[in-house]
């Protein structure tokens, strides 16, 4: 008797426990159920994301793959060392992360030093890019081609091959086929077409003799009208630079904003902006004589506007491609560049 009341018992114990494990893990277990469910939904986002990232981006590159393959057969194959055909379209082919090449025109007071450190690449460069042996030989209106970067641009003749254009500019064959894109599309390299040559090696322009008095060419023997004393300075300031081959004027820094004052008695025959100078304005003297002020931040004359020696008529400034401010005093002797300080 007393056994059974003890069996009954126990699962009495055993039943209500078995209702409350029960009831306590279904809701527990609900919840938990639910938060992993949250946690997996959360989860798996970004690899949706990135798979369907990858199927958009999938489709391009196929597409790609096939349009290329149906464009080979109109590609002309060239090999390394073989003659490279004629092609009938030439053109001028910039890497990524290039320029383009560029067509320009001088203006007053441009020169190739001027230009090149404008663009960034040497006077070697721009002189070999248009033909030029004589750094002098530039005039108002001409037109330069500016290459993309520091190199040669070489038009490819009949007969020529990558590894004989490499071997004359001392470069790498590989620098040629990568930056015209030779491997892809061999048409760009074909005979007749401009290619360019990154980091040639190109031939000096040589520097002419410094004449005595300092200029480009003679000046004239018999001045139209004699010019009585010596040019005034512009300003009171620091020469930067002296009056080369290269450089067609002497720079002078000085405080931004301070006066510049007319060498001498004139009339002024220009103002305005110009290439690389910026601000500038140029004042006829006698005896042929023409000054010019650039990089100025202000000009106060007008064309055609008498000025007397010493009056202000532009002021020091930054326009223009300059390193800081100061003004390029550029005079020039019946046509032809010389030293003010020769004056």
């Amino acid at each position: 008797m007393l056994a059974a009341r003890t069996r009954h018992l126990s699962f009495v114990a055993l039943e209500e426990s078995s209702s409350y494990l029960a009831s306590m893990v279904g809701v527990r277990g609900l919840r938990l159920a639910l938060n992993t469910s949250v946690a997996v939904l959360v989860l798996s986002l970004p690899f949706a994301a990135t798979a369907a990232s990858r199927a958009n981006t999938l489709a391009p590159t196929v597409a790609a793959t096939n349009a290329t393959t149906s464009d080979a057969s109109r590609a002309q194959p060239v090999a390394r060392g073989g003659s490279i055909a004629s092609s009938r379209n030439p053109m001028t082919v910039s890497a990524e992360g290039t320029r383009p090449t560029q067509e320009v025109t001088i203006h007053d007071g441009d020169t190739l030093a001027t230009m090149a450190n404008y663009y960034d690449v040497s006077v070697e460069a721009i002189a070999y890019a248009n033909g030029l042996s004589d750094a002098r030989a530039l005039r108002m209106g001409q037109k330069l081609v500016i290459p993309p970067a520091e190199g040669a641009l070489y038009t490819v003749k009949d007969g020529d091959t990558i590894d004989s254009i490499a071997g004359n500019f001392k470069v790498d064959p590989t620098v040629i086929l990568t930056f015209n894109r030779c491997y892809f599309e061999p048409e760009r390299c074909a005979a007749g077409q401009k290619i360019f040559v990154r980091g040639a090696e190109l031939p000096a322009l040589l520097e002419p003799d410094r004449p005595a008095r300092d200029v480009f060419a003679a000046a004239p023997q018999v001045a139209q009208q004699p010019r009585n004393g010596r040019l005034s300075w512009p300003v009171g300031g620091v020469i930067t630079q002296l009056f080369w081959w290269g450089h067609t004027g002497v720079d002078v820094a000085a405080p931004y904003g301070t006066g510049l004052g007319a060498g001498d008695d004139g009339v002024v025959t220009a103002t305005g902006w110009v290439a690389v100078g910026g601000l500038r304005v140029c004042v006829q003297h006698a005896g042929d004589l023409t000054v010019c002020y650039y990089h100025t931040s202000a000009v106060y004359v007008s064309v055609g506007q008498q000025v007397a020696r010493g009056q202000i008529i532009a002021a020091i400034g930054l326009t223009g491609v300059t390193t800081g401010p100061h003004v390029h005093w550029e005079c020039k002797l019946g046509g032809q560049f010389v030293s003010c300080l020769s004056l």
